[in-house]
């Protein structure tokens, strides 16, 4: 569909003299109902005759101006009364209502507006096949030209292309992440299959449940990229330890498999059910979220799978570890380095080590002392609260983008009229007539205060007015922004608000707006308020852009025509005819259609140019009324001239007006809600203002953002609930799993100081609901960690998956000390790498700049932080909470076991 404004659009007129027509003894009626009856074809049917039947059709729709003239309006003393005796029929142009300029000239804009569920590159691409088929075939032979001054589809595709070359060198950088840890061109290409294999199968998925290939989804696809290959590190890894423990390779792949295979299902699982809540978020910012949750569930899934298949019989056909030739000594472990075969330790393989044995001293050493490990826990949890609380920022709603379109709305004074929209226009114009004059990176640029202007258009449609503009350097269009507001300040009375266009922002003013309601019985009282709101806001708020909805002034002048019913009467004239007769002389009724080259328009009556010159004119109209009665519309009607509102808004039946707010864009949209309803609404509901018959309200994206905070709060508790119930299903227990979910507010605080660091080094990121929604990722990422060491532990304490091993001092299981240490020590290799790569996976969607960055940087940040400083803290916090949890638990089992009741030394009960 598209709607076209500028122009002006054809019409048969007829142009009657009232004077004639009243000394004929004729109405405006007589002359319209005339006209439409004989602007007919009708069908009479068909007979037959002989071999043929033929269609009887009786033709009387007007072909030119001229059968129109030759209507016969009725018949006085046997004469006819013809419509060129009183009016004269012509093919013209019907007033201009709108103005669109195009860089100072006037011009034709077309609007295309593409249907709900097309695709926007596909609806494109034909769009521009046809702007190219209208020009060569219809428009240049005629002197015009049709060409596009915004297409979307540049930044979105800008955008595609940046997130996927992040994809590439995320992907690439945690390749280079493996290579380092295992040193050999086979074992990072075993695991770094599971990249392409997860992605292939993302896409799959992705065409299966119908939905597009868009930046967001490419964007969670990216922030998996680092996690697909978690599951097969870990794998991998437990299979080489398995191997360097004398096993043969395909036991050593079936073995290690088996052994990590309850911790790689119970992160796979805890990291999808994280998203279960969110696709059931109504709000615009749910449709987001789905294509995140679709796209890194997909792809962590089938990670799983990938490890679980592949990279086993991979690693029992493809790799090759040197086998030990005599059996292990018996309490000595083999520490897995840097390479997997027993080759010379390298500088990075020797740091590892070290981190390994200090580590694991480390623990060991927590783990003899109860006071040092509440200290711990206490001291680093209170850090991580306050850590939280102190780098909070106030939320945003959806991320504004930067698309290269900033948008002005114009408040006129009320009731000008084309010819003044066309001066406001040149007023503009000649403000910014230099910027589109000067060419990209030539001097005259270089003198300007801003970049040089691409398209600039204006736009005057009814009380609609507006303009927008887009610089050749789209990385510069926020300079425009000042440009536009000096261009509009020299304009009289008239209120300008100057936005960037936003990405999910729709129709005009619909960005980070705060739309204060009030309500109330009385019109003039809202407009009190309004204006008593608006200066308050203005002085709380300077920077910000506010404008009343609908205009606060109720000057816009009106001519009120009020029927003297009585006199009306007397000559036979009803309020209606009264009516149609004032439209037709004043601004022309339509009467019929008419049919011209093929297109249908109006045929309308109007009356003589000096009757709508001047409002006093109205009163000497002659009418020649039904009942034979000639008089003048002064005669029968009161005119006055009075003024009254642009328009009339109801809430809930009640009327309303409403104060609209943009925040400066460097003011988070929740800090500027604070500031309006403590220092501005709430002051006036104390002072009796507000509260009674006049209330009150929020709306706009302000509300929005509210109702999608709220959903995502109450998400956040449900996701934590289900990670918890996932964990404690898997463990059988409800103890470990409270153990493991201790790392959530330590995730919470890294991934604030993330936020953090990326405002004050990267760019402006605030707090938006997709950057909301990293902290929910983060439940089910984190976990992981300490789900590999906590699973890892148990496993050494109960020694069933070292029965068949060679070291046979702890074929039995190991105390909880030695268990804890050699969990950390053993697992940190893992773990260290699958945090590696999945930081290094997300950094290039944190730090690059360009077009849909703002889109999926906040969630990288907070992922990446919370992910880092978690997995700190889940290697020395996490092995003291689960020994002071395993000893209470100990503890209280031996309390309530009989004393004859022997157990193992050792043994986890």
């Amino acid at each position: 569909a598209s709607n076209v404004y500028g122009g002006r659009e054809r019409e048969l007129r007829v142009t009657v003299d009232p004077a004639k027509l009243a000394a004929r003894s004729l109405t405006l009626l007589d002359l319209a109902r005339a006209l439409d009856q004989e602007n007919r074809d009708y069908s009479a049917g068909d007979f037959d005759e002989g071999k043929r039947s033929y269609v009887v059709r009786t033709v009387g729709e007007y072909r030119d101006a001229k059968d129109v003239e030759n209507v016969v309006i009725t018949r006085r003393g046997g004469a006819p009364v013809y419509v060129r005796d009183v009016a004269h029929a012509s093919i013209g142009y019907k007033d201009a209502t709108h103005v669109v300029r195009q860089k100072g000239h006037a011009s034709i804009a077309v609007n295309a507006i593409r249907q709900t569920g097309a695709n926007v590159l596909e609806a494109m691409d034909g769009l521009k096949a046809a702007v190219i088929e209208l020009n060569d075939e219809i428009l240049e032979p005629r002197g015009f030209y049709l060409f596009q001054v915004y297409d979307e589809t540049l930044y979105i595709n800008r955008s595609l292309s940046l997130v996927q070359q992040n994809l590439v060198v995320g992907s690439m950088l945690a390749i280079a992440i493996l290579y380092l840890f295992l040193r050999t061109g086979s074992s990072t290409l075993v695991v770094g299959l599971a990249i392409p294999i997860s992605m292939m199968g993302t896409f799959i998925m992705l065409w299966v449940l119908g939905r597009n290939f868009n930046v967001i989804s490419l964007a969670g696809m990216t922030f998996a990229a680092g996690m697909l290959v978690d599951n097969s590190i870990v794998v991998l890894e437990n299979i080489y330890r398995h191997r360097e423990l004398g096993k043969s390779l395909f036991q050593a792949a079936y073995d290690g498999t088996v052994e990590v295979w309850g911790a790689v299902l119970a992160s796979t699982l805890t990291t999808i059910a994280v998203f279960v809540p969110i696709v059931f978020i109504e709000e615009q910012s749910g449709q987001l979220f789905r294509d995140i949750a679709i796209a890194i569930s997909a792809g962590v899934g089938l990670s799983l799978i990938v490890s679980m298949t592949v990279i086993p019989c991979l690693s029992a056909r493809v790799l090759k570890t040197v086998r030990t030739s005599t059996p292990v000594p018996a309490g000595v472990r083999q520490e897995l380095v840097g390479q997997p075969a027993q080759e010379s330790v390298a500088s990075s393989g020797r740091l590892l080590t070290r981190v390994q044995r200090g580590l694991g001293t480390l623990v060991y050493g927590l783990s003899g002392s109860v006071f040092w490990r509440s200290v711990t826990i206490l001291g680093f949890t209170s850090l991580a609260v306050f850590l939280s609380w102190a780098l909070l920022p106030k939320a945003e709603y959806l991320p504004q983008g930067n698309r290269n379109l900033v948008i002005g709305i114009l408040l006129p004074p009320p009731g000008y009229n084309v010819e003044e929209f066309v001066k406001m226009g040149k007023v503009i114009e000649s403000h910014l007539q230099p910027y589109w004059d000067a060419k990209p990176g030539s001097p005259e640029e270089a003198s300007l205060d801003g970049p040089s202007i691409m398209n600039f258009f204006y736009v005057a449609r009814g009380k609609s007015v507006f303009m927008g503009g887009r610089v050749n350097d789209p990385m510069r269009v926020q300079e425009l922004i000042p440009i536009f507001r000096k261009a509009t300040a020299d304009l009289p009375g008239v209120i300008g608000i100057i936005t960037q266009r936003g990405l999910f922002e729709r129709g005009l003013g619909e960005g980070r707006n705060i739309d204060i309601e009030i309500t109330g019985p009385e019109l003039e009282t809202l407009v009190e308020l309004g204006g008593q709101i608006f200066g308050q806001v203005k002085g709380m708020i300077p920077e910000a852009q506010i404008r009343p909805i609908p205009s606060l002034d109720l000057g816009s002048p009106e001519v009120r025509v009020t029927v003297k019913r009585d006199r009306a009467a007397d000559v036979q004239m009803t309020n209606q005819e009264l009516g149609f007769t004032i439209d037709a002389l004043v601004d022309g009724a339509k009467a019929s259609d008419f049919q011209f080259e093929g297109d249908e328009i109006d045929l309308t009556i109007r009356g003589l140019d000096r009757f709508a010159d001047r409002t006093n004119a109205l009163n000497t109209i002659p009418i020649y009324t039904k009942g034979g009665h000639l008089t003048t519309v002064g005669n029968i009607a009161d005119i006055q001239l009075v003024a009254g509102p642009e328009q009339i808004n109801h809430i809930e039946q009640e009327r309303s007006i409403a104060i609209q707010v943009i925040p400066p864009s460097d003011m988070a949209l929740e800090q500027a809600m604070d500031i309006i309803r403590d220092h501005v609404l709430i002051p006036l509901k104390e002072g009796g203002t507000l509260g009674r018959l006049y209330n009150v309200r929020i709306s706009g994206k302000a509300d929005d953002l509210t109702k999608t905070y709220e959903a995502l709060k109450w998400n956040f508790i449900l996701a934590f609930t289900i990670t918890y119930l996932l964990m404690a299903a898997l463990f059988e227990s409800f103890l470990y799993p409270l153990v493991i979910i201790f790392t959530v507010p330590f995730a919470a605080a890294g991934g604030f100081l993330g936020l953090s660091l990326v405002n004050n080094f990267v760019a402006y990121q605030p707090l938006d609901v997709l950057t909301m929604l990293g902290f929910v990722i983060l439940i089910g990422v984190v976990v992981n960690n300490a789900i590999l060491v906590v699973h890892q532990a148990l496993n050494f304490m109960k020694g069933e998956q070292e029965s068949d091993a060679l070291d046979l001092e702890f074929a039995n299981g190991l105390p909880l000390r030695e268990a804890i240490r050699e969990s950390v020590k053993i697992r940190v290799r893992p773990i260290m790498m699958t945090t590696l790569t999945t930081l290094f996976g997300l950094f290039p969607l944190v730090v690059s700049s360009g077009a849909g960055s703002e889109l999926y940087r906040g969630i990288g940040s907070v992922v990446l932080g919370g992910l880092l400083v978690s997995t700190v803290f889940t290697l020395i916090v996490i092995p003291a909470l689960f020994t002071l949890v395993m000893e209470a638990q100990q503890k209280w089992a031996a309390r309530r076991t009989p004393r004859f009741s022997a157990q193992p030394s050792g043994h986890q009960a």
